[in-house]
């Protein structure tokens, strides 16, 4: 599987990451036998970039890929984690959030904190590191900074800077499902790589305005997640969500139009979808997450399908491409 470099950091990541979210209860259970089998099947495909956080499932996405890949050699594989979320346990009998009340069906045993100081940073990376059980994380990307704006670039982002002098992590960065931000990271800041959610798709490519040329301007890695906007690309139907949300009908209409010219190819949607952030040279690479061997294996066989020139042409000329506003460009 083709490999990237992280900006000018050491990190390569393989083509496809494999995003841990899922794993650790995403919406509903997986089982631990699951779970590992998943980390498996994505190791026996070739990957080799692994990405969690300890927002998911309440550092049960961690703990979780960290048995997974115990025993592993730890120079064969890369894994990136986040910061700006810290957990506190909860006191014995204390009420919890309802366990979905972050998507994830688990115990609310602990409580999420948002914290972008120095100290919090610091914080979350040693815990991360025990619930991973790992000596060391290759990437760590500053999580969902919206609306902590200010403490991310005075506190964390200088946090994270000199971890990277110190050699505690290799690469930094930022990882949200917006655009502006992340590309004040990149024209503010020394990060190595920004992960984008759901902003460079064949249904939005609001990346393409700013983040995008920025980054390949000054030399950094986007690494894109969100490739089928929750849903949507996957399987374009009548109550397919689009950004977590029901899609609007423009939306579906327009999808199920692309749905059409892939076919016409001999392409799946999901295949198109999930190798068009690939064609710009500042994408790194694409993360996607999985709950199963068989997404696993499904992730993997869409990446070695060839997707024609002549789809993206047509895309092209049915004005189908993404635009920023959802409308068709």
């Amino acid at each position: 599987m083709r490999r990237s470099r992280l900006g000018r950091s050491a990190v390569e990541i393989t083509e496809l990451s494999f995003g841990a979210a899922a794993i650790a209860n995403l919406f509903t259970e997986v089982t631990p036998a699951q779970a590992a089998a998943t980390v498996d099947a994505a190791w026996d495909e070739g990957v080799r970039s692994f990405d969690t956080a300890p927002h998911y499932g309440l550092g049960l996405s961690e703990r979780r890929l960290g048995e997974a890949l115990r025993g592993r050699p730890r120079d064969a594989f890369t894994v990136s984690t986040k910061a700006g979320r810290l957990l506190e346990p909860l006191p014995p009998g204390a009420a919890g959030a309802d366990a979905l009340s972050e998507g994830f069906a688990v115990a609310p045993t602990h409580r999420r904190r948002w914290d972008f100081s120095a100290d919090g940073v610091r914080r979350s990376i040693e815990d991360s590191l025990q619930r991973l059980g790992l000596d060391r994380v290759d990437t760590v990307y500053l999580h969902d900074p919206d609306d902590h704006e200010e403490a991310a670039f005075r506190e964390a982002y200088p946090a994270l800077e000199k971890l990277r002098a110190e050699g505690v992590v290799r690469a930094i960065g930022a990882g949200m499902n917006q655009t502006a931000m992340l590309t004040r990271f990149l024209r503010d800041t020394d990060v190595d790589a920004v992960l984008c959610a759901g902003r460079f798709t064949l249904l939005d490519s609001s990346a393409l305005t700013e983040l995008l040329p920025e980054a390949a301007a000054r030399g950094r890695a986007v690494v894109v997640g969100g490739v089928f906007n929750s849903g949507l690309l996957a399987d374009p139907r009548p109550g397919a969500t689009y950004d977590y949300a029901a899609a609007p009908a423009h939306l579906l209409d327009r999808a199920l139009r692309m749905e059409a010219v892939a076919r016409r190819h001999g392409v799946p949607l999901r295949a198109a979808a999930l190798h068009h952030p690939l064609g710009h040279p500042a994408v790194a690479g694409v993360l996607l997450g999985a709950r199963s061997p068989e997404e696993v294996r499904d992730a993997a066989a869409l990446l070695r399908t060839p997707v024609p020139d002549a789809l993206w042409e047509e895309l092209r000329a049915e004005g189908l491409l993404g635009a920023p506003d959802g409308e068709a460009a």
